[in-house]
């Protein structure tokens, strides 16, 4: 039976452990078919030792998106693995202490500057790297946590993903033109090291396992996240572009 992705390039980006939403997004669209690159930002080499627990060992390449020489040269490394790409996959995302769990009103410039850039400018960054490897039908995606609500303490985070809300939104209009399409998938809370430097992540993943009306699992949520993740970076969704797709057990049009 031919996979779902059968013959596909991507380029999938955050994997830190393999607790982390891109690992298995890696994991489910090799056992759909696809080829996989993968980045890694710090220590590569857990990234590395991480690549080899997929079913096929992914070639890792570094990325810092606040370095301009790995974005100019990106495209270049990426070509040393495969000819081009038919997908990326964006789970870039950070923000300072202060701007998570401390007063929102509290975090400086300084902090909300880099939150805003490595989790919103960094998608522009990231595709615009890439665009030479990208051809029509190309799929982009996004991993985002829905920004229309003001969480309890996720503070600037918010404001950052609302960022990269309207990043997609405005990719997806002067890519389209190119026939690249360019989605988010918004989920709900996973168990993943990002996750745990959220100060009252606890209380959110419980009061989500209670309310969301088809159940969700914090612990075994890559798993729906992932396919539908590879499912936008599949044909199937072919007139699909500047949507957020929710993977959250339907808790999103609670108005909780």
């Amino acid at each position: 039976m031919t996979g779902l992705l059968e013959g596909k390039r991507l380029l999938v980006t955050g994997v830190i452990t393999d607790a982390s939403i891109a690992f298995h997004v890696a994991r489910v669209a090799q056992e759909q078919g696809a080829k996989v690159v993968l980045t890694g930002f710090g220590r590569l080499s857990l990234v590395e030792r991480i690549a080899k627990r997929l079913p096929e060992e992914a070639p890792v390449i570094e990325l810092d998106v606040q370095n301009q020489e790995h974005l100019d040269t990106l495209a270049d490394r990426v070509r040393e693995h495969v000819d081009g790409l038919d997908g990326v996959v964006h789970a870039i995302g950070y923000a300072p202490p202060s701007c998570l769990g401390e007063p929102f009103m509290d975090a400086p410039w300084e902090d909300v500057s880099k939150a805003v850039e490595i989790s919103a400018y960094s998608y522009k960054s990231l595709v615009k790297a890439v665009l030479p490897l990208l051809t029509r039908g190309s799929s982009v995606v996004g991993l985002d946590f829905d920004a229309r609500q003001a969480w309890p303490a996720y503070n600037w985070m918010g404001p950052a993903k609302a960022a990269f809300e309207a990043v997609n939104r405005y990719m997806a209009r002067d890519l389209g033109q190119d026939g690249i399409r360019v989605n988010l998938i918004s989920a709900g809370p996973v168990k993943t090291m990002a996750a745990k430097s959220i100060p009252g992540f606890v209380e959110l993943e419980k009061m989500w396992g209670e309310k969301a009306p088809l159940g969700w699992d914090v612990e075994n949520a890559h798993e729906p996240v992932a396919k539908s993740v590879c499912g936008l970076l599949s044909d199937w969704f072919p007139a699909t572009t500047g949507s957020m797709v929710f993977v959250d057990g339907g808790v999103h049009f609670l108005g909780l």
